[in-house]
């Protein structure tokens, strides 16, 4: 009997590290290396605050982003009416503007990036996993519109369809997430062909085809899953650069139209009056910093986590 429990015990040991090794999968191992980042917890904290003010402040305050106050023209921050950013130059209250600019911004980071993950992970990853002609065909397209300065074409997109959106401040940002989103797919492409081409050789893939599955359901179900590592990281990074094309956009004339805002109309108002309302200026401008930080870090810390080997 003694022998029996001695024959079974290396075993049952051996049984029990195998559970607590599956039971640890790669993603809980990332989340907490993460979650051991400093600057990547304080990051998403403060990003999470952000991000609910944003959504729920407008809601909340006791001024309309709108509202229009012809008596409390350019007051400097103050407890008074409850402004304490201020007004700007036609009397509304920077406040509620700064919290409907948050929400206009991160919505065209977020949609815009999210048009640019669809496409750019469809494409990326059939392109790949075809190759041959197929895969050079596709990629000839990216390297074709790679070639055309990504603002320019943004600025084309906006100019053609101004008249269509004159007036509609709604169907502008429609067209702003699709105008952006439409041309930052290219890098996630070439990012997951990469990932593609380097999973379409190993087992499970061929096993895969061995089974008779089809190659569209082989893409959807066995690479897309599979190359999320690095797509999630470039994301992070893909939002601050969406945010600050919208703002370019919106500085120029080009982007948010009245009486929405962004950050960068709320910054592209508050230089035309810097001298003599200077918070105008300062507040969405930090407000933009802090945001493009935040994910920046996250961004950073999403990267070390996954791939603890770069850092």
């Amino acid at each position: 009997m003694s022998a029996m429990v001695g024959n079974n015990a290396p075993l049952e040991e051996r049984l029990k590290q195998a559970a607590e090794i599956q039971g640890r999968s790669l993603w809980e191992d990332a989340r907490a290396r993460l979650f051991r980042n400093k600057a990547a917890v304080t990051s998403m904290i403060l990003l999470a605050t952000i991000t609910l003010l944003a959504i729920l402040g407008p809601y909340l305050w006791v001024h309309d982003y709108d509202t229009v106050y012809k008596d409390r023209v350019a007051w400097a921050p103050t407890l008074q009416y409850w402004h304490f950013l201020g007004t700007d130059a036609q009397g509304r209250d920077l406040f509620v503007r700064l919290l409907m600019g948050l929400r206009v911004s991160l919505a065209v980071g977020l949609v815009a990036t999210g048009v640019s993950l669809f496409i750019g992970v469809l494409w990326g990853a059939t392109a790949g996993y075809v190759g041959g002609k197929v895969d050079e065909a596709m990629m000839r397209v990216v390297d074709v519109l790679y070639a055309m300065p990504f603002i320019f074409f943004v600025i084309i997109l906006m100019v053609v369809f101004r008249d269509m959106t004159a007036g509609k401040p709604a169907l502008n940002i429609l067209l702003i997430f699709v105008a952006i989103g439409a041309v930052e797919w290219l890098t996630m492409a070439r990012i997951v062909r990469g990932q593609t081409i380097a999973l379409k050789g190993r087992e499970f893939i061929e096993a895969a085809e061995a089974a008779g599955v089809t190659p569209l359901k082989i893409v959807l179900r066995h690479i897309v899953p599979n190359v999320l590592g690095p797509v999630v990281v470039y994301v992070t990074l893909t939002i601050p650069a969406v945010i600050l094309a919208e703002s370019f956009l919106s500085f120029i004339g080009l982007g948010v139209q009245e009486p929405l805002t962004s950050l960068g109309k709320l910054i592209n108002d508050g230089a035309k009056d810097m001298e003599t309302l200077p918070w105008t200026l300062f507040v969405p401008a930090i407000t933009m910093m802090v945001t493009l930080f935040c994910f920046n870090f996250i961004g950073d810390g999403l990267r070390d986590a996954i791939d603890p080997k770069d850092r």
